[in-house]
């Protein structure tokens, strides 16, 4: 059996998410269409393993996938193979062939996650499917600040939306970068993990902290709560990117 390993672009815009649903749900995800023409490339079921679970609406630049497989096609083979037969709003960049062992989720050290708020007197037309306009001035210096107590490895209970949640809510931040120019503000986090919807609710509440709603000392606090009522809203999924999974 070969082990092929798939770098995916796409626009998450009319998907529910990355993960496959139950048969008897009619959701469609990015892993049922791309399993789909890998089936019929195949003759057969495959079963893609995705890096990341991306919730609906979320976009990637990089997610990861792998699966297995007995087919002689060649690599190039099997990318114009996919990128043919897939919907345009799904392109894959690369396929390779990795070791046996190699798993895109379980082997993968981080994610990094990139969102987008288009600022300025008036929003953008031809970027407002992959966005989040700001109607009201953003504070960078506050919201910078408010970043630096998120960093590093804590309980991001109070960032998950899953109030069911029974593994441990622990994770590391390993960076937070918010970049501005004239028209735009990027939010970039890299992690070891994410739980769903967390770097949303992370955006969220540094988007508070920009809007001078919470002080951004009180970013402490919020986080050592464990408490999702304490900090900010959920973030549009349009504005968010998975921007790379990262390997050791």
């Amino acid at each position: 059996m070969r082990n092929i390993k798939l770098v995916i672009e796409y626009d998450g815009t009319r998907y529910d998410g990355w993960q496959k649903q139950p048969k008897h749900d009619n959701r469609i995800t990015i892993q049922d269409k791309i399993e789909d023409v890998l089936t019929k490339m195949e003759g057969e079921e495959i079963s893609l393993i995705g890096a990341a679970r991306t919730e609906a609406g979320v976009h990637a630049y990089g997610q990861i996938a792998n699966f297995t497989t007995k087919t002689n096609m060649k690599l190039y083979e099997i990318k114009h193979y996919l990128n043919r037969f897939l919907p345009r709003d799904i392109a894959i960049l690369e396929v390779s062939e990795v070791p046996e062992r190699f798993h895109s989720s379980f082997n993968a050290a981080a994610f990094e996650y990139q969102y987008h708020i288009a600022i300025g007197e008036v929003a953008p037309v031809f970027e407002r499917k992959y966005t989040y306009y700001s109607f009201h001035d953003l504070d960078i210096v506050k919201m910078r600040e408010a970043s630096k107590y998120l960093l590093g490895q804590h309980d991001f209970k109070t960032f998950s939306d899953n109030k069911r949640m029974k593994k441990s809510t622990e994770r590391t931040i390993m960076s937070i970068d918010i970049y501005n120019d004239i028209k735009e503000i990027t939010i970039t986090i890299k992690a070891d993990d994410f739980w769903p919807n967390m770097a949303r609710i992370i955006v969220g509440t540094l988007m508070e902290a920009g809007l001078g709603n919470i002080e951004p000392a009180k970013m402490k606090d919020i986080l050592e709560s464990k408490d999702r009522e304490q900090a900010g809203p959920t973030a549009e999924a349009k504005g968010l990117f998975l921007l790379d999974v990262h390997y050791n």
